[in-house]
C-alpha cells in the first residue's frame, strides 16, 4: 500500500514528520482485521448531533474508507440499556425500563441508519447473549481473584426498601448551590459529585432523607494496575494517541486509582451470578463495554463467522471511538478488564471534545439541543432534498468536529458551509463539468489527446494521485478534519483549471481553430475523471452524495474502492453519462430563523417544566421538613445556646457568577463585616436587598461555595407559596446585636 509519502513531504511539510513515519510503519505491520467501536448510547431518550459528531460520524468516516481499503473491518455498536438513566426516565413517563429501551433502541437505531452510519451490527445490552457475555466475564475475574470482596455503607431509601443509585440521590451541590444536583453529577455546574458531598440528600423516589446502610459488593482493583497501565500508555501510546486523551489518562494516573465496584443494589440489569449476590447486578460502567463483545459474538452468529479472533488475536487492531467523557472507561478501566481476561488492548482511543450550540453546552434537559430526530424531521424528506440534507450535516459536523478542543455549531454556520463550500466548489465543479459534457460532447466521455495536454493538463492529472495520498494518510491518523478540507480543495482546483481553460471559450472558435474541440475534450476528459475520483474520494464523508455522481456517471458502486482513488482513466472514451442533477441545494435564510426560533422555543418550555419540577421538589422538602419538626426531640436549653445569632446589615449584595441561586453578600455584624454567600437569588435581587436587616447564625464553621468562603448562615423562612422570606427584627436593631 502507497500513501505516497514523497509527495506529502514536498507539499504539506507542517504536518509532523512522525505522523508520516507512523504511517509507513503501519503500512509494513498491516493488521489482519479490524474491530472498530462506537459508544453505547443511553437509551433513556433522544440524541442529539454533538453525540453524531463525537463518536458516531468520525468512526462511520473511518469505516467507511477502511472498507474501501478492502480491508477486514467490522463496525460494532448497540444500545446501552441498563443504568439508573434509564430507570429514572422510565419513572418519568410513567412506564417500564423494558418499554423505555424498547420505545428509544428503535428510534435511535433508525436515526442512525438516516443519518448514513453504517454499523455491521447495532446490538442490545437486554438481549440474552449480553447477559451471558457479561456474566462470563465477570465468573472468570471472580474465579481467578482478580476481584475484590468489600462491605461499606451506601444510601439507603427507608421507605422505599432499596438502596439507592447515585442518580436516585438529589440534594444541594456544594459547588454552586443548585438544590437538584445528582449524587454524581450537578448538571447546572457540571462538577462531578458523590452522595456524600450533597448538602441535605433526599431521594427522589420518596422525597426522604436516605439513610447510611451496610452493603456488600465485589470491587475491581485498578490500583494494582497503575504501572501496568501507565507503562502500556507511555511506552506503547505515548505518540499516536491525541494529546486530549493521553493527558486525561495521565491526570487519573496522577492523582491515584481507586478499587471500583463492578456490582450495584438496583433491580435493573445483568444479574450478579453468585448465590450471595442475589438482588444486585453488575454496574453499568462494567456491563455496558462488555456489550462490545456481546455484539461481536452475535454479529459472527449471524454470518457464520468466528468472533474469537476479534477480541483475541493480536492481529487485530481495535479502535474505540468515544466523546472525551467516556475516555476514563475506555482507557483506564476496560483495559484493565480486558487484560485481566485475557483479551487484546485497543490500539487507539480518538476520543473527541465536546461541540457546543450557539454559544452554549449541549443540553436536552434544558432545550438547548438539535436531537438527530428532529433534524431528520425537519430536513430530510424528498421536497427538502432528501439524503442530500444527511450528507449536508455530515459534511458541517465532519468541518467543525471536535478533534482536539470543544468546537460549535451554529445554524448561520450550517447554511455558510454548505453554501459557499458543498454548493458553490464541490456540487458547481461537478454539474458544470456535465452541463459541458452535454452541451460540447453529445453526453459522452471526450478523447483525451495526449499530443496537446499543457502545463496545467498535467498539473491537474498528477494532482488526483497527490491529493488521494493527503486524503488516504489523514484519514488513517484520525484527521478527519483535514481530509475532508483536501477533498474540497481538489474540487476548488478542478474550478480553478475549468476556468483557466474556458471551453464554453474555445467552442466559439471552433469553426476556425481546428484543434478547438479537440481541447474541449481535453478539459472536460480531465474534469469528468477528476469528477469520478471525487466521487471516491468523499464517498467516506458523503456516502449518498457519492452513490448520487456514481448514478450520474452511470457506474456500479464498485468504482468507489480505494483502489481507484488517484487514477485518471475512470471513466470509459465513448461512454455515456446521464443528464446533470444538483448534488445539493442552497438553504435559505427563512429556514435557518425557523430553526433558531424553534431552538429558543424548546428553551424556554425546558425552563419553565424546570421551575415546576423545582417548585414541586421545594414543597417536598417542606413536607419532609414540617414532618421532621413534628418527630424531632426535645432539647435542652444548653443545646440552643450553642447557636451564636446576630442580627446584621445587608451592606452589598452581588449575583455569584455561574450560580443562578447565589448570591454573595457583605453583612456588617457591628463588629466585623462578613462575606456571607446565601442561595437567596431566585427570590431576592441584589439591589432590592441592600440595607435590610437579617438574622446571622455566626458561629457555623466556614465553607467555600464557587471558590468564595461563607462565613455564617443568614435565617431565612418560606411562605405558602414556598418564596423565600427574611426573619427581620421587630424594629431597627444595632448591628450584633444578640438574638436570645
Amino acid at each position: 500500500m502507497n500513501h505516497g509519502l514523497e509527495s506529502w513531504f514536498k507539499t504539506d511539510s507542517d504536518i509532523p514528520v512522525i505522523f508520516a513515519l507512523l504511517i509507513a510503519q503501519q503500512t509494513m505491520n498491516e493488521p489482519k482485521r479490524y474491530l472498530i467501536t462506537a459508544a453505547l448510547p443511553y437509551v433513556n431518550g433522544l440524541k442529539h448531533i454533538g453525540h453524531l459528531a463525537g463518536a458516531y460520524l468520525p468512526a462511520d468516516i473511518y469505516v467507511r474508507y477502511l472498507r474501501a481499503r478492502k480491508r477486514d473491518v467490522v463496525f460494532i455498536c448497540g444500545s446501552d440499556e441498563h443504568g439508573a438513566a434509564i430507570t429514572m426516565q422510565a419513572l418519568k413517563e410513567g412506564t417500564t425500563p423494558r418499554a423505555i429501551i424498547d420505545k428509544y433502541h428503535a428510534i435511535i437505531k433508525q436515526n442512525f441508519a438516516d443519518l448514513g452510519i453504517s454499523f455491521d451490527i447495532y446490538h442490545r445490552t437486554s438481549e440474552p447473549i449480553h447477559y451471558e457475555t457479561a456474566q462470563e466475564f465477570f465468573t472468570s475475574l471472580y474465579n481467578r481473584g482478580e476481584l475484590e470482596e468489600k462491605e461499606n455503607e451506601q444510601y439507603y431509601d427507608e421507605q422505599a426498601g432499596i438502596f439507592l443509585a447515585d442518580r436516585y440521590i438529589i440534594g444541594t451541590c456544594p459547588v454552586c448551590g443548585n438544590e437538584n444536583a445528582y449524587g454524581d453529577q450537578c448538571e447546572r455546574c457540571g462538577s462531578s459529585l458523590s452522595p456524600e458531598q450533597l448538602i441535605n440528600p433526599r431521594s427522589t423516589l420518596t422525597g426522604k432523607t436516605p439513610v447510611k446502610k451496610m452493603t456488600k459488593h465485589w470491587y475491581l482493583p485498578l490500583n494494582k494496575y497503575e504501572d501496568w497501565l501507565r507503562n502500556w500508555i507511555e511506552q506503547e501510546h505515548a505518540t499516536d494517541w491525541k494529546s486530549n486523551v493521553a493527558g486525561q489518562c495521565k491526570s487519573w494516573l496522577d492523582n491515584g486509582l481507586q478499587p471500583r465496584a463492578v456490582t450495584r443494589d438496583v433491580d435493573w440489569g445483568v444479574p450478579v451470578p453468585l448465590e450471595e449476590a442475589k438482588g444486585k447486578v453488575l454496574y453499568v460502567w462494567f456491563d455496558a463495554p462488555i456489550g462490545y463483545i456481546s455484539a461481536t459474538r452475535q454479529w459472527a452468529l449471524d454470518h457464520g463467522k468466528e468472533w474469537e479472533p476479534y477480541w483475541q488475536d493480536k492481529d487485530t487492531k481495535l479502535v474505540h471511538f468515544i466523546g472525551k467523557d467516556n475516555i476514563v472507561f475506555h482507557c483506564i478501566i476496560f483495559p484493565v478488564m480486558l487484560h485481566l481476561h485475557g483479551n487484546i488492548l485497543p490500539d487507539n482511543v480518538p476520543a473527541n471534545e465536546f461541540m457546543n450550540l450557539e454559544g452554549d453546552k449541549m443540553s436536552t434537559s434544558r432545550g438547548w439541543s438539535i436531537e438527530m430526530e428532529d433534524y431528520i424531521n425537519d430536513w430530510i424528506k424528498p421536497e427538502n432534498g432528501g439524503e442530500s440534507m444527511a450528507d449536508m450535516l455530515r459534511y458541517y459536523l465532519t468541518t467543525i468536529l471536535p478533534e482536539t478542543k470543544d468546537s460549535e455549531f451554529t445554524w448561520k454556520g450550517f447554511q455558510t458551509a454548505n453554501t459557499s463550500e458543498l454548493v458553490e466548489i464541490f456540487g458547481n465543479f461537478v454539474n458544470r463539468s456535465f452541463v459541458l459534457l452535454h452541451k460540447l460532447c453529445g453526453g459522452k466521455v471526450p478523447v483525451l489527446h495526449s499530443e496537446l495536454l499543457d502545463e496545467a493538463d498535467q498539473g491537474m492529472l498528477t494532482q488526483f494521485k497527490i491529493s488521494a495520498d493527503k486524503v488516504a494518510d489523514l484519514l488513517e491518523i484520525y484527521k478527519f478534519r483535514d481530509a475532508l478540507s483536501e477533498v474540497i480543495d481538489l474540487a476548488r482546483k478542478g474550478n480553478r483549471y475549468m476556468q483557466e481553460k474556458q471551453p464554453w471559450i474555445t467552442a466559439r472558435s471552433i469553426n476556425e481553430n481546428a484543434q478547438a474541440q479537440k481541447l474541449i475534450d481535453n478539459c472536460l476528459h480531465i474534469c469528468l475523471q477528476l469528477t469520478a475520483n471525487l466521487a471516491i474520494l468523499v464517498n467516506p464523508f458523503l456516502p449518498y452524495t457519492a452513490r448520487k455522481m456514481c448514478h450520474m456517471m452511470k457506474v456500479v458502486d464498485k468504482m468507489l474502492e480505494w483502489e481507484n482513488a488517484g487514477k485518471s482513466k475512470l471513466l470509459s472514451v465513448g461512454y455515456s453519462l446521464r443528464e446533470p442533477k444538483l448534488l445539493f441545494r442552497k438553504i435559505e435564510d427563512a429556514e435557518i430563523a425557523v430553526q433558531l426560533d424553534k431552538l429558543k422555543a424548546a428553551a424556554a418550555k425546558a425552563l419553565e417544566s424546570k421551575k415546576q419540577t423545582e417548585k414541586v421538589n421545594r414543597q417536598v422538602m417542606q413536607e419532609e421538613i414540617k414532618e421532621q419538626a413534628a418527630q424531632k426531640p426535645m432539647i435542652q436549653y444548653d443545646d440552643f445556646a450553642k447557636i451564636e445569632l446576630k442580627v446584621g446589615t445587608i451592606v452589598t449584595a452581588e449575583k455569584v457568577e455561574k450560580a443562578d441561586k447565589l448570591l454573595k453578600l457583605e453583612v456588617d455584624l457591628g463588629t466585623e463585616k462578613r462575606t456571607i454567600v446565601s442561595g437567596i437569588a431566585l427570590d431576592f435581587k441584589p439591589e432590592d436587598i441592600q440595607g435590610k436587616q437579617v438574622v446571622v447564625v455566626t458561629n457555623l464553621a466556614p465553607r467555600k461555595m464557587r471558590g468564595i468562603e461563607s462565613n455564617g448562615m443568614i435565617l431565612m423562612a418560606e411562605n405558602g407559596d414556598g418564596k423565600l422570606v427574611f426573619i427581620n427584627p421587630d424594629g431597627r436593631a444595632d448591628e450584633g446585636a444578640e438574638v436570645r
